[in-house]
């Protein structure tokens, strides 16, 4: 037998292994995987946390919150709580931490394909959209343009198809829809079309949470498989701040508890404006309205799927404006994340809202420092992540995709340096040592690659005489001919034509359906 049948050439080995790289990798072996471990990041030592709670308690036992809907007030006063002479609720330790001992510890975000599932509890980390943007970030125009119902579906196709980012809450209003109902229903429907993953909505009036319930129920194939699966979450500002209920909302929560929608009790005070400037105090503050809101649910319906939703946002205290993209709002954001940790709820926070108008160096180092602190800290909910501009007022496509690439990197760092055998690398320095030049080439090396290294989308890692022969892009360019290649091919029809037909029929539907085909608005590089 000749040496050439014996021994595989070099080349080919080579071409074997550059095959096998190229292969899909599994979902358990690719280097970050939505629900990473997070909470290596502790803004408070254990003394500290005492002390929050204590405040925590002495505000719900002593303060209360006003303004309680008479369901509310209700459940809570026969449940041991009481009302001020100035009618404000009262909420009793032992009530407080009877709820937190019993609520459940991890609530199920179903995406409609069971690959985007989101198990939130733990110290488990996804990251995802939100933000109700008003505006549209024209790279183009260099402009900020109301944003419309078509730039709703348009976002939502284009996360499906971003790795890294795990579930798609509502990125921006449809301006172009004039009434409540055709605002919530037609937002809940051109998400459903738009993506597979778990999706996060808001609704105006109880009674569209019926109605928002009644498409659910009929994309799931039932009531029941909802419930069993539920698919749509529902982002509920129930309070005030300071410590006011909304009676809107309240109703809007009451419906979701009924109807097995998970909801995200959202508390969004300004720290200097609607909530101290200190950053304890504006924690004390958003953590003690949130477990109000959790003693709430669970009086409706004991173990109901909720998240312990604290969003404190941070003032300019020069001007009384929201700053996004401040150091206070980074480290706000991780602190509420430790406290819902600590008391082991499902927890969501807010981290990433660039005070930036354009994607540019400042976009880039704020939502770094936010997302990564953010996550972190075990925050098992990160909205707001990516795509977000002018302190929440306009979303960005190419910043989708641009912090597509930022988001991998971040869940890397979460991800951490494990410890075990192989990773030790004994074998592979002596193998290198005893002769190898250098440990590109080694078994070692090749075998984690891929499954140990994260590699950019649209950034650039190339030298500067490559990318000058490239024509010297820049990191929006690469982004915006990432975004028009998705856009321009990608249509999905996740709801299907008869089910589609159905809704149609049943809600007053506006979105046309030609532009869930094709669109002008993108052309393919």
């Amino acid at each position: 037998m000749s040496e050439s049948v014996r021994k595989p050439s070099r080349r080919n080995a080579r071409a074997a292994k550059r095959a096998e790289r190229g292969a899909p990798l599994s979902d358990a072996m690719r280097p970050v995987q939505p629900g990473l471990s997070g909470g290596r990041f502790k803004p408070f030592n254990d003394a500290e946390l005492l002390q929050v709670n204590e405040a925590v308690m002495e505000v719900l036992s002593t303060v209360g919150l006003a303004n309680a809907i008479p369901s509310c007030l209700e459940r809570v006063v026969a449940a041991g709580g009481s009302v001020t002479d100035s009618g404000r609720l009262l909420f009793p330790r032992s009530l407080v931490e009877d709820t937190i001992a019993n609520c459940r510890r991890e609530v199920l975000l179903a995406g409609r394909d069971p690959r985007h599932d989101l198990h939130v509890g733990g110290d488990r980390v996804y990251f995802g959209t939100a933000g109700a943007a008003v505006h549209i970030v024209d790279i183009d125009e260099n402009n900020y343009r109301d944003s419309n119902l078509c730039d709703l579906y348009d976002l939502a196709r284009l996360v499906d198809q971003m790795d890294n980012i795990h579930y798609f809450q509502r990125s921006v209003v449809a301006r172009d829809m004039v009434s409540n109902r055709d605002l919530d229903i037609n937002s809940l429907y051109a998400c459903l079309q738009g993506t597979q993953k778990h999706i996060g909505v808001s609704f105006t009036e109880g009674h569209l949470v019926r109605e928002g319930l009644e498409m659910c129920y009929r994309v799931a194939g039932g009531e029941a498989a909802f419930r069993e699966r539920p698919f749509v979450s529902q982002s509920n500002c129930f309070v005030v701040p300071p410590l006011r209920f909304a009676e809107d909302a309240c109703e809007c929560l009451e419906e979701a508890v009924r109807g097995g929608m998970p909801v995200l009790l959202l508390s969004a005070g300004q720290a200097g404006a609607t909530s101290p400037a200190s950053l304890a105090g504006s924690v004390v503050q958003a953590t003690a309205e949130c477990l109000a809101g959790l003693v709430y649910v669970n009086l409706i319906e004991p173990g109901a799927p909720a998240m312990f939703g604290t969003w404190p946002f941070v003032s300019d205290l020069r001007t009384g404006a929201m700053t996004g993209g401040s150091g206070e709002q980074a480290i706000l954001s991780a602190a509420v994340a430790q406290m819902g940790r600590w008391y082991d709820l499902p927890t969501g926070t807010a981290a990433g809202m660039s005070d930036a108008k354009l994607p540019d160096a400042q976009a880039g180092y704020e939502k770094g420092t936010a997302v990564a602190l953010a996550g972190h800290s075990g925050a098992n909910m990160v909205y707001e992540s990516c795509g977000m501009h002018g302190s929440l007022m306009g979303a960005c496509f190419e910043s989708m995709v641009i912090d597509n690439d930022m988001l991998g990197a971040i869940n890397r760092t979460v991800r951490g340096v494990e410890v075990n055998e192989e990773t030790l690398g004994l074998e592979a320095i002596r193998e290198v040592t005893a002769g190898v030049q250098h440990y590109l080439g080694t078994s070692h090396t090749m075998s984690l690659m891929e499954s140990h290294y994260l590699y950019p989308t649209v950034g650039d890692r190339s030298s500067p005489k490559e990318w000058a022969e490239r024509g010297k892009p820049n990191l929006i360019q690469a982004a915006q001919k990432r975004l028009n290649n998705v856009m321009a091919s990608h249509y999905p029809n996740y709801l299907g034509d008869e089910m589609d037909e159905e809704l149609r029929a049943n809600f007053d539907i506006k979105l046309d359906q030609e532009l869930m085909q094709v669109s002008s608005r993108w052309s393919v590089n």
